[in-house]
């Protein structure tokens, strides 16, 4: 389960849209929200993406929970 209140703040300290992260990741925006808010998890590859997008150091305590 994603930790969403720090992803958000990652997301928002980047400077990025929502939009522009889905569209990096190669998802939809919709698709994305429900990630962010545990709908549905991540992958892998996406956590990657990610971390590299937002420069995100501590992916354990964001992701791993």
């Amino acid at each position: 389960m994603a930790d969403t209140l720090k992803l958000r703040a990652y997301i928002l300290q980047s400077g990025l849209t929502r939009e522009q992260v889905a569209k990096m990741l190669g998802i939809s925006k919709f698709t994305l929200h429900k990630k962010i808010h545990n709908i549905t998890e991540f992958k892998a590859s996406e956590i990657a993406t990610l971390s590299e997008i937002l420069n995100i150091t501590d992916k354990e305590s964001i992701f791993f929970n």
